[in-house]
């Protein structure tokens, strides 16, 4: 940024210009982020014909502060796609009007959701700045550096998925969600081993019974998430963190986080002091959740998983 440094304010266009691309750039993934088919330059004539009024493009171009011939492109492409409808003005059978077809209507309602986080990820953005205009640029511009706003939404969205999770104790009723959700994500990596069938097959004896716990995380009623306490005896540590799975569909819910947070909250409750887990580094997302829950790498101990090449220990103070 040397050159804008030497030509200060006389570069703001270019300057603009360039912060303009990397939030549209971002924009677009959002989209993408709520699989919505819709490019970003069109939000301007969603949002414009969203109350279900018809319009003529020349009203539509000065509504939203564009020229005639870039709304008129813009229409085009979006009949193309069935997200508007055209037809005749029933008063003046020169003019054309526009309106949002019934799949623009149903894209428009699932735009409501983004606007949510969005709205709340610029906020946050809009918080952490104190300059004037000029220096509010730079402001932007290093904080998106940091985190782009597509991070920012994406967390945003966690947070508000986040509200959606209840975490409840097992029942026998979560018995095949406990085994199927297992088995699912030791089998994407690794192998089904005895260890594993004698967890998963027979929860109330092999962990329950034991004077371990078992807790199931539901996202909107449906069971996406499992997570075991295994009660140990080997003087050291008091329980181990294991058996933990959650659904591919969930990813990007933080119901992960959620669910390791609730069970630690439930060892502590329990009376434990150290809490043992064993992974392997290949999944990376699940190492960095135990270490962002204070998990530390020690040396290795005996275990009857040939798929663990890492283990870890929370000490509850």
């Amino acid at each position: 940024m040397k050159f804008f440094q030497q030509t200060g304010k006389v570069a703001i266009g270019s300057r603009l210009r360039m912060l303009t691309d990397k939030v549209t750039e971002d924009a677009a993934k959002i989209y993408q982020l709520y699989d919505i088919d819709v490019q970003p330059k069109w939000f301007p004539i969603f949002y414009s014909l969203s109350k279900g009024e018809e319009i003529t493009i020349t009203e539509l171009a000065k509504n939203i502060g564009h020229s005639h011939p870039s709304v008129s492109k813009m229409i085009g492409e979006m009949l193309k796609k069935g997200y508007v409808a055209e037809r005749k003005d029933r008063l003046d059978g020169r003019r054309n009007v526009i309106s949002l077809s019934s799949k623009g209507k149903e894209i428009y309602s699932k735009i409501d959701d983004q606007l949510i986080d969005v709205a709340a990820a610029i906020e946050d953005l809009s918080a952490q700045t104190q300059n004037k205009l000029w220096e509010a640029i730079e402001e932007w511009e290093f904080l998106l550096e940091q985190k782009t706003l597509l991070r920012r939404v994406m967390e945003k969205k966690k947070e508000r998925d986040g509200l959606k999770v209840n975490i409840v104790d097992y029942t026998s009723a979560y018995k095949q969600a406990f085994k199927s959700l297992n088995e699912e994500w030791i089998s994407t990596y690794f192998v089904m081993e005895e260890s594993d069938f004698k967890a998963l097959d027979h929860p109330q004896e092999y962990i329950l019974d034991k004077g371990g716990a078992i807790l199931v995380a539901l996202y909107e009623g449906k069971p996406l998430g499992v997570c075991a306490l295994i009660k140990m005896n080997d003087g050291e540590y008091d329980f181990e963190l294991a058996k933990m799975a959650v659904s591919p569909k969930a990813q990007g819910k933080n119901i992960g986080f959620i669910l390791a947070s609730a069970i630690i909250e439930r060892a502590k409750s329990l009376g434990a002091s150290k809490i043992y887990l064993e992974s392997n580094t290949i999944l990376k997302p699940a190492i960095n959740l135990y270490h962002k829950l204070g998990f530390q790498k020690i040396a290795g101990k005996p275990t009857p998983y040939s798929r663990c090449n890492i283990q870890m220990e929370l000490i509850i103070t």
